[in-house]
């Protein structure tokens, strides 16, 4: 990767940050030497991450945290604030991509999964706007996914939650931009992480896959985790409310 030197020494928080595309992300920024601040539900991937990168001379947090309760995600962001320092960048990862048929979505589950997949990019935002308005600006990336955009079907509210990335984007990077705080969003395609080799990457669906990108390769977690250190970068200072598409050609 890129060595971008003004994320040296910079505060980063990465959400679902202990596996898959967040593992790669919260490794990407470990290695340019930030203080990487990550928060995820599966305590023990989480705690094998902090303890590797410490291991290795990395400054490192992670806390435990269901980003589905506010309250104690809010909590958990000042725990990292006080353990690292000032939030400079803010990477809203965290997603669960569980299928669900339409007619089975019961209004609860709805709420689930709007909580899981869209509330916590909003309040992780707030909650850092002090720090980036304190230090003069900051970097916000928010994720999206292709799903909505190639009109995946069977995950509904996974999608309308994926859509409603960009126009939350969008209307951020308006409130932010006079605090020179940038807001943008990455928008993954089908990203071959471990999850999605166990659970949906069968021969058949790996095959349409290929069939419908225009690069003919898979796309991995750093592939993302580039992207992402670009646009948290000085690099892309003059970039925001923005939709970086990174799927191979598929959309």
């Amino acid at each position: 990767m890129a060595i971008y030197p003004d994320l040296a020494g910079k505060v980063v928080l990465v959400t679902g940050g202990a596996s898959g595309i967040g593992e790669a992300i919260v490794r990407g920024f470990a290695n340019q030497d930030a203080r990487v601040g990550f928060v995820d539900i599966d305590d023990a991937a989480g705690s094998a991450l902090a303890e590797e990168l410490t291991a290795a001379g990395k400054t490192v947090y992670f806390e435990h945290l269901d980003l589905r309760d506010v309250q104690a995600l809010q909590s958990g962001i000042e725990t990292i604030r006080q353990a690292l320092g000032t939030i400079g960048v803010l990477v809203n990862n965290a997603a669960h991509d569980e299928r669900h048929p339409a007619p089975e979505v019961t209004p609860d589950y709805f709420d689930d999964r709007i909580a899981v997949n869209l509330r916590h990019q909003f309040f992780a935002s707030q909650a850092v706007l002090p720090d980036m308005k304190a230090a003069g600006g900051g970097a916000i990336i928010c994720m999206s996914s292709i799903s909505w955009m190639a009109g995946f079907g069977g995950m509904p509210i996974y999608t309308a939650s994926k859509a409603a990335v960009i126009g939350m984007v969008r209307s951020l990077a308006r409130d932010f931009g006079p605090d020179n705080i940038r807001v943008n969003a990455v928008t993954p395609g089908w990203i071959i992480t471990k999850r999605q080799l166990e659970l949906w990457l069968t021969p058949e669906a790996d095959a349409e896959r290929n069939a419908r990108q225009s690069l003919k390769r898979r796309i991995y977690p750093d592939d993302i985790a580039k992207l992402t250190l670009f646009l948290a970068s000085e690099d892309a200072s003059a970039i925001t409310a923005q939709n970086y598409i990174a799927d191979g050609g598929w959309v």
